[in-house]
């Protein structure tokens, strides 16, 4: 996924100078009498800029712990591999927080060329799409293409989820997720009693259900519906959203007052749907 050479100054520190996805060049200083003062100067510059971008943490680093000049040109090679598919300097931060390994000394710009190719190639995702789905879920980065990202890509597919390219966090972390995960959930609703085609439909309808925890959210909720609620399973067809709304602050304490109110029909779309001020106005 990120060569060892001294660093040439930066233009100029401004951002305003320095377009978002400009590349920072390096390259050895030339050849002077005094080398050690200007040798500072392209040090300082760099180390100023990988911390204005959130690379360096300026609070950790002291004079005493400051990366090496190896290390600091190695991460502005990161850099500007980076940069040269797409990502910009404001994406580097959140890049850096969850997978701080990409800009560490080992890193080899060759581990992640495979996940660029996979998302210009196999999900047909623009260079502006795949940096924003990088955004969104960085640790994609650290995927593997043949094993996570591809089977995953098809099984979604499959099912009938489309336009994954779309740079949204939900999609992101779609993509990330290993397929035994996403066929726990599939199995979940079959053995609810829902049909293949009836499955796939609720996942393309609700494909946030691929995120939620079969045993701690998705079965304590079917549970109550059928039980408690002493609905059929198969309103999930109409309305597989249920499954997003909180069971202890929306479902039980909904149902409970319509309950009270003795109301035996009501569209659960509605009750889970409408605000509270809305929801308790029509159900006083």
């Amino acid at each position: 996924m990120v060569y060892s050479c001294l660093v040439r100054p930066l233009r100029s520190f401004s951002p305003a100078k320095n377009p978002p996805n400009s590349q920072i060049p390096i390259s050895k200083p030339s050849k002077t009498s005094s080398p050690f003062p200007i040798f500072s100067t392209f040090y300082n510059d760099n180390l100023r800029y990988l911390k204005s971008i959130g690379i360096i943490n300026s609070d950790a680093i002291t004079p005493q712990k400051n990366p090496s000049p190896e290390t600091l040109s190695h991460i502005l090679s990161t850099v500007n591999f980076l940069k040269s598919h797409g990502c910009s300097d404001s994406q580097f931060p959140r890049i850096a927080y969850h997978v701080p390994q990409i800009f560490s000394p080992r890193f080899d710009p060759d581990e992640v060329e495979p996940v660029f190719n996979f998302l210009r190639n196999d999900l047909a995702a623009s260079e502006e799409e795949s940096c924003a789905l990088i955004h969104f879920c960085p640790q994609i980065l650290h995927s593997h293409v043949q094993f996570c990202l591809k089977p995953t890509l098809h099984y979604l597919t499959e099912l009938g989820l489309q336009n994954l390219n779309s740079p949204t966090k939900l999609n992101a972390h779609l993509l990330n997720t290993r397929i035994q995960k996403l066929e726990e959930k599939v199995k979940f609703l079959r053995h609810a009693g829902f049909s293949w085609d009836e499955t796939a439909a609720i996942c393309v309808r609700f494909p946030a259900i691929f995120g939620y925890s079969v045993e701690n959210n998705l079965m304590p909720k079917l549970d109550y519906l059928v039980r408690e609620m002493e609905r059929s399973v198969y309103e999930l067809n109409e309305f597989p959203q249920y499954f997003a709304y909180s069971l202890e602050k929306r479902i039980m304490p909904r149902h409970m007052h319509l309950k009270k109110k003795n109301v035996q029909k009501f569209d659960l779309q509605r009750m889970l749907l409408w605000t509270d001020k809305r929801f308790y106005a029509k159900w006083k």
